[in-house]
C-alpha cells in the first residue's frame, strides 16, 4: 500500500501575539522513534510554556497527541488533523510554544498550532513510499529512443543512465505495472535486450 512521509527532521515556526510557536516534524518507524523525538525537543526547549505533539504511525495503525497543560483539543488535535490532511503517515511532530503573554483564546490557539505544523510540513521533503521492483535494462543505442518512449505510459521513474558500449538503466516501476511494462520492453525490442529485475521492493516515487 502506497504511503507519504518524510525523508529527514525539518521545521517550520510563526509568531502569534507575541508567542512563537515551532513546528518540528521527523520519520518514525516505530513508537520508540516517535517518543525520542519528543523527548529530544522537549530537551532542547526547557524553558518553553508547551511542547504540543501528534504521532501517526502505520505499525499498530496508531494515533496518539497530547495537548501538554494548553485547554484540551487546542493543541494536540489541530496537529494530529494537520498531518491526516496532507496524508502523512510514520512520522511525529512536536510544536512548541514560548508564551508571549497574550491569551489567543481557544480558536487563535488551535490556528496556531496547525499552522506551525503545517510550515514543518512545508519545509520536509515528502516521499511517497510505493511497492515496486527495480528493472535493469541493457539494450544498444538504437532501441534506446523506442524504449523511452514507453516509459511514461507505465509511471517508469529512470534511477540512472549508463551510456557504455551499450546502454545500461536502472529503472523503477510500481508493482500493478511492472509485468506489462516488461512484456512491451521486449516486444519493442523483438527481445533484443538484458532484463534484470529486483522485485519486493519500498522505494520514494515522490
Amino acid at each position: 500500500m502506497d504511503y507519504k512521509t518524510v525523508r529527514a527532521a525539518a521545521s517550520g515556526s510563526l509568531i502569534e501575539k507575541k508567542s512563537e510557536f515551532i513546528g518540528s516534524i521527523a520519520p518514525c518507524a516505530d513508537e520508540q522513534q516517535a517518543l525520542a523525538h519528543i523527548e529530544r525537543i522537549k530537551s532542547e526547549n526547557r524553558k518553553a510554556r508547551h511542547n504540543v505533539y501528534a504521532y501517526i504511525l502505520r505499525e499498530g495503525n496508531i494515533s496518539r497527541y497530547s495537548d501538554d497543560g494548553e485547554p484540551q483539543g487546542t493543541g494536540g488535535i489541530p496537529v494530529l488533523e494537520t498531518l491526516k490532511k496532507v496524508g502523512l503517515t510514520d512520522v511525529c511532530v512536536v510544536v512548541t510554544r514560548y508564551f508571549g503573554g497574550i491569551l489567543l483564546g481557544t480558536g487563535g490557539l488551535a490556528r496556531a498550532y496547525s499552522s506551525a505544523c503545517k510550515a514543518a510540513v512545508d519545509n520536509a521533503d515528502i516521499m511517497l513510499m510505493c511497492n515496486c521492483s527495480r528493472i535493469i535494462v541493457r539494450c544498444d543505442y538504437a532501441l534506446y529512443g523506442r524504449l523511452t518512449r514507453i516509459m511514461p505510459e507505465f509511471e517508469v521513474k529512470i534511477q540512472s543512465e549508463d551510456f557504455g558500449e551499450d546502454i545500461s538503466l536502472k529503472l523503477l516501476v510500481k508493482d500493478e505495472f511492472a509485468e506489462p511494462f516488461k512484456e512491451k520492453l521486449v516486444n519493442a525490442a523483438n527481445g533484443k535486450l538484458e532484463l534484470y529485475e529486483e522485485t519486493n521492493l519500498i522505494e520514494n516515487f515522490a
